[in-house]
């Protein structure tokens, strides 16, 4: 997966989990693209104190993600959602029953998960 987009998923799943210090620098450094430098001229703090708050806040959602794992399957989901829907859409071209049989093991797998 992409770095930028995993740290984006970290942010959306864990952000509400930081200080809104932390949630504004980080936000503002992964989902706004804004530079270091620039961020640091904002909030009146050292360009090296911003790059220690992103490490800081990465530390802290790559460490929730490995104790709660919820992006590894909310990805894992979406993968299985997404073969279901390619299961209906052969089923819908040849009325196959075994694809039904199918999508109901993965949509079986997804319940579980959850």
């Amino acid at each position: 997966m992409e770095l930028i987009v995993k740290k984006a998923l970290l942010y959306d799943f864990y952000g509400e989990l930081l200080t809104e210090h932390q949630k504004g620098i980080y936000s503002d450094y992964i989902l706004n693209d804004i530079g270091i430098s620039e961020i640091a001229a904002e909030r009146g703090i050292s360009r090296q104190g911003v790059h220690e708050q992103v490490k800081r806040c990465e530390k802290v959602l790559e460490g929730y993600e490995a104790k709660l794992h919820l992006v590894e399957k909310f990805l894992k989901a979406k993968e299985m959602v997404s073969e279901i829907n390619k299961l209906a859409g052969r089923f819908q071209e040849t009325k196959e029953p075994s694809l039904i049989h199918q999508i109901q093991e993965i949509s079986n797998c997804i319940l579980e998960e959850f």
